[in-house]
């Protein structure tokens, strides 16, 4: 068999079609209210305690930090009033040892003390004046404390607004002392016991804050009603009817939170959904890559859609196909040898053959490519991977097979999209119909200065805004093409919805979104008090 034939039969184990997008779709709104009830489900669908969108006219200075991974980033940002702001940040990189240390007191010391030189460097009047107002005994004003929202990127069972107990670390940490502790409080003692003046004021999950960024800066008047992340990893975090959520009004031990606006924002944790395969996608590569990984079992949602695992699905792709003597794919004829390892074409030590060794951005590499023979993808195959006299039959194989992998991605982030959409109940409003209480009303006046990508021929009033981050969904060709073909196939959307989906980058969810949480935050608990 050929190889453009053999490409496109590995392609083909990618497929994800129609009736698999419905199926999944129906699964996720099941997990979605399962995990409403009751702790314990498949989509975690974790209460985050913050109930307000602000609106884009208020004023002040706020802190955020950003453990997101292997950096730490610590932002300030001012609010001007008018829905602009201004942000300033610095970023470090967290040591190695940090990460598997053996107390969560050396990685959370560390932290506080980037906060410390990050308000030596930015705001020494506002640090100064508050050490000389300890050093002499006066009385701390209030409006010199900071409101920090801590965004902390990994799992949480979140109490509160600014409460909540490492679930278990991702990512490459791995500090088991601090498993089952509140992480606000760890920040917060070493924040003090540095007399820093500064208020650990809400736990942010990337997803919250990539929401609230979106909803702050959209056009028009519509709330947004997702925020996602479709890139190293993925999630989501979307805004519900506070009385679907049965587990948190039912949770004698819950916090503070704000019943008046009656919805709160809900982290699904959707890299989980549907961990035990009853409609999920499933191919020998999956398989493979999921039994290697360091947590077999779990994240099935994630492995087939962030782009940490996209290459990988890839590579084990290729290496199958390298391994039947039968597909002269990157063989050369004269080698007289069907050994993978001694062909000449791939050199020793290519990262082909290594776990990990094929990075996403290749995936995106190989779809913006057309040039005539794939000129640059048997460059990159050449330069990075270590494979010489690619030929164009090659490098068309490839790209075959890296589409179909990215594309089975998208469609599979829209059935997130999807089962929250109409879930919503949003798409129930009769377009061009007077404003239903789903829309912000007067919250964000319009303005037309953000990139967007909603349809020009929908009415402001009947847009379902959607926040998106991540290097999947910005850079990679037609990933968004992908999820909206998806969406039109599903007969609860159809093209009349798709075209009311508006889907815009929301840039920066875990700086500003992060100090916005903590502007909310601050008003919860003086409602509370």
């Amino acid at each position: 068999m050929a190889l453009a034939e053999q490409a496109k039969r590995v392609a083909a184990e990618f497929e994800f079609d129609a009736d698999g997008v419905n199926k999944a779709v129906k699964e996720f709104m099941r997990e979605m209210d399962e995990g409403l009830q009751r702790e314990g489900t498949e989509l975690s669908q974790i209460p985050t305690y913050v109930t307000a969108v602000p609106n884009g006219t208020e004023k002040g200075l706020y802190m955020s930090v950003d453990l997101g991974g292997t950096n730490f980033r610590v932002c300030s940002v001012r609010l001007h009033g008018n829905t602009t702001f201004s942000l300033t940040q610095s970023k470090v990189a967290i040591p190695r040892e940090l990460m598997v240390a053996k107390t969560s007191k050396e990685l959370f010391s560390f932290l506080a003390k980037q906060i410390e030189a990050f308000l030596k460097t930015h705001h020494e009047d506002h640090y100064a004046g508050h050490l000389r107002r300890r050093q002499t005994g006066d009385a701390i004003k209030e409006e010199e404390i900071f409101s920090l929202g801590f965004t902390f990127s990994f799992p949480v069972n979140q109490v509160g607004i600014n409460k909540g107990m490492l679930m278990r670390w991702t990512k490459g940490f791995d500090i088991p002392d601090a498993v089952g502790k509140d992480v606000c409080a760890l920040l917060q003692a070493e924040i003090d016991a540095l007399h820093l003046p500064v208020r650990v004021a809400a736990l942010v999950n990337d997803t919250v804050g990539t929401l609230m960024a979106r909803s702050y800066q959209s056009p028009g008047k519509t709330g947004t009603l997702l925020g996602a992340i479709f890139g190293t990893g993925t999630n989501g975090a979307y805004v519900e009817k506070l009385n679907k959520v049965a587990k948190l009004i039912k949770n004698k031990d819950a916090g503070a939170y704000d019943k008046s606006t009656g919805e709160m924002v809900v982290n699904t944790e959707w890299g989980s959904f549907d961990n035990s395969l009853r409609t999920l996608p499933n191919t020998s590569y999956d398989i493979e890559l999921d039994a290697k990984s360091v947590n077999p079992g779990i994240q099935m949602f994630e492995k087939r859609v962030s782009g940490m695992f996209l290459g990988e699905i890839l590579r084990l792709a290729l290496v199958t196909l390298l391994e039947d003597p039968n597909v002269p794919l990157f063989r050369d004829e004269n080698s007289g040898t069907n050994d993978i390892h001694s062909t000449t074409q791939i050199h020793e030590g290519s990262p082909l053959f290594r776990q990990w060794g094929i990075d996403t951005s290749f995936l995106s590499i190989c779809a913006s490519d057309n040039s005539p023979g794939y000129k640059q993808i048997r460059q990159t195959l050449d330069r990075d991977y270590m494979i010489s006299a690619v030929s164009a039959e090659d490098a068309e194989a490839v790209k075959e097979i890296a589409g179909a992998i990215a594309k089975r991605a998208a469609r599979l982030s829209a059935v997130a999209i999807a089962a929250i959409v109409i879930d919503s109940g949003r798409l129930e409003k009769t377009p061009g119909a007077a404003a239903t209480t789903e829309k912000k009303a007067d919250v964000n006046p319009p303005r037309g200065d953000v990139e967007s990508s909603g349809r020009g021929d929908v009415a402001e009033e009947d847009v379902i805004d959607i926040g998106a981050d991540g290097s999947l969904v910005e850079f990679y060709p037609n990933f968004e093409d992908y999820i909206r073909e998806a969406l039109r196939e599903i007969p609860e959307i159809g093209e009349a919805g798709e075209k009311r989906v508006r889907i815009g980058i929301a840039k920066d969810g875990s700086g500003v979104g992060a100090a916005l949480i903590a502007l909310v935050a601050g008003r919860v608990v003086d409602d509370a008090a």
